[in-house]
């Protein structure tokens, strides 16, 4: 296969996954062991497309947030978004300087799909049982940034699994609630992640990196998303989480079955 067809198939994998959850950086991860291996900065940066696409379907909302900011319930939404995005931030920056980096064995993401999987499905079982609320308390602001930085640790959990189950388990208990909230915080997060590659990599020189895959693998991963996302929303209203979760499962074992030395 051609290395043009392996970006786009990357940026297709990534749009797909990125706000599923199922873990695009899995995903990403587990494809390259037969596309060929990419850059953290690659894997991070067409993530942003994703991200992009989601700014673009929030749109309203976040002008809404911005433009009557002097509302109490707007303000204080928007204050709970921007600390998640500080924790996410602080612990981000800790880890990276203890020197963290993405695995390149398939054993540990496998792991992590499966696991993930059944936390799901316990998740979900117990906030059913919770009263339908939307609102987002503190604690759910708190834990979602929390929940960002333990997805980034192990590839394969997923940031919109965590960040969604762990507010619907803190009493954010209404799935369409939480999941505004896990993709609104994405969006800085996301971005912020992909800034801080781009000046490590152009700090570097920059000459190592294949800038024009990397444009393609964002354009893809932008347009997929868009389409992925929108059907989600949708999806989200009246379905449970649980075939996402059968199928992390299904997967996570089938590499640990077939790839398990890898």
């Amino acid at each position: 296969m051609s290395e043009f067809l392996n970006v786009i198939l990357l940026g297709i994998i990534e749009g797909i996954t990125e706000f599923l959850p199922i873990s695009s950086t899995g995903h990403l991860l587990v494809a390259e062991h037969w596309l060929g291996a990419r850059s953290d900065t690659f894997n991070v940066v067409i993530q942003a497309g994703a991200i992009l696409a989601v700014a673009l379907i929030y749109r309203h909302r976040l002008w809404e947030l911005l433009v009557n900011f002097g509302k109490a319930e707007n303000r204080d939404y928007a204050l709970k978004l921007g600390v998640a995005f500080a924790i996410t931030a602080i612990g981000g920056f800790i880890v990276t300087k203890l020197g963290f980096k993405l695995p390149e064995r398939v054993t540990p993401i496998a792991w992590a799909f499966v696991i993930g999987g059944f936390w799901m499905i316990a998740a979900e079982h117990f906030a059913a049982k919770l009263p339908d609320d939307s609102r987002i308390t503190w604690k759910v602001a708190i834990l979602v940034g929390l929940a960002q930085i333990v997805a980034a640790i192990f590839p394969g959990t997923s940031r919109s699994a965590a960040t969604i189950f762990i507010a619907m388990l803190a009493g954010t208990s209404n799935r369409a609630a939480a999941t505004e909230f896990a993709f609104l915080v994405g969006i800085p997060t996301m971005f912020a992640a992909s800034g801080y590659q781009l000046f490590k990599s152009l700090k570097a020189g920059g000459g190592h990196e294949d800038w024009s895959a990397l444009a393609l693998g964002f354009i893809v991963s932008a347009i997929v998303a868009f389409a992925a996302v929108k059907w989600l929303l949708g999806y989200i209203r009246t379905h449970r989480f649980t075939p996402f979760a059968l199928y992390r499962i299904v997967l996570g074992a089938a590499l640990l079955l077939l790839m398990p030395g890898a």
